[in-house]
């Protein structure tokens, strides 16, 4: 579930970040079908903004990382899913939490129980909310400042997307009684969709159903955030994507959209590996972990080696 949930959240935020719906069949083992691989900058880019608008986690990572990298995650999925021991407390809680969620009456029990703590909720957030918001603000914003991946452009158009999202969060009353009850609902529709009733269950599937899973996730974590209104969707809908052109192996990309009904802009560097081409931010991150990878795997065999004979 973790997984799942990781994978969801990355989309969503890479969505945010840039700014036909497809909904995905939770319940057949199939996965989509692989699309052709982008042969230009700009098609690179509208390919993976489909694929946050379809809710097509595979076909999102396809087009992040090289076919190298992609093989290896199905090859180990296996293994990492189930690289934690499952415990008797752990199928449980899971069991329980699956069976709250997606009861005929789910959303009416939940709502039950969290309704006498709104007004306490809402009074205590009406307080600090707008005093946590700045701070987390003020935070995002140094980090945008101190940023050496980015450019000053980019971070003039950071630092506007985050005063959108924060003026969001400081109008968005989110214990409103009727959102919290569609918000209950969405989550519960999601959990349905899901049709998981064990841990065992979710570590068993493959990587072509757990990629699946997480687009279920993913079209939930959407909902959600529609319901208070932040509608991923129609910011993806609104992207236009253009390309300067390639220099040799790098290229870059501008990406308008429209958010919290304004316009933003930001630009994309792109790379090209073994001709095709990805966001350069992803592929420097993969080369990281490729060369952490490395010496992790050589330090076992360097302390194997038998000391040397100094010939006393």
């Amino acid at each position: 579930m973790t997984k799942f949930v990781r994978f969801a959240l990355v989309a969503a935020l890479a969505a945010a970040g840039f700014g036909c719906n497809q909904q995905q069949n939770a319940s057949s083992p199939a996965a989509p079908a692989a699309a052709a691989a982008p042969v230009s900058p700009d098609a690179a880019v509208a390919a993976s903004i489909k694929a946050l608008r379809d809710n097509n986690v595979a076909a999102l990572i396809d087009n992040s990382l090289p076919a190298a990298e992609v093989a290896k995650m199905k090859a180990d999925w296996g293994k990492d899913m189930n690289a934690e021991p499952v415990t008797d407390e752990d199928r449980k809680q899971f069991a329980e939490q699956m069976a709250k969620l997606t009861a005929p009456d789910a959303e009416a029990k939940m709502y039950a129980q969290i309704e006498p703590k709104l007004a306490e909720f809402d009074k205590q957030s009406a307080q600090q909310m707008p005093m946590l918001i700045a701070m987390g603000q003020g935070f995002a914003k140094s980090a945008i400042a101190q940023s050496k991946d980015m450019t000053d452009a980019q971070k003039q158009q950071a630092d506007a997307l985050l005063d959108a999202t924060a003026q969001w969060a400081q109008t968005t009353k989110f214990t409103d009684p009727a959102l919290v009850k569609a918000a209950i609902a969405e989550i519960c529709k999601t959990a349905r969709a899901l049709n998981l009733k064990s841990v065992d269950e979710a570590r068993a599937l493959s990587y072509d159903q757990g990629m699946q899973k997480a687009g279920v996730v993913l079209a939930g974590v959407k909902s959600v955030l529609g319901v208070y209104g932040l509608n991923v969707d129609k910011a993806l809908d609104s992207i236009k994507v253009q390309a300067a052109p390639a220099v040799g192996d790098t290229a870059k990309v501008t990406v308008s959209y429209t958010a919290f009904d304004k316009p933003f802009t930001t630009e994309a560097e792109m790379v090209k590996v073994d001709g095709r081409w990805y966001g350069k931010n992803a592929i420097e991150q993969w080369k990281k972990r490729q060369a952490e990878a490395a010496v992790a795997a050589a330090k076992p065999a360097q302390s194997a080696e038998p000391p040397v004979d100094s010939g006393k």
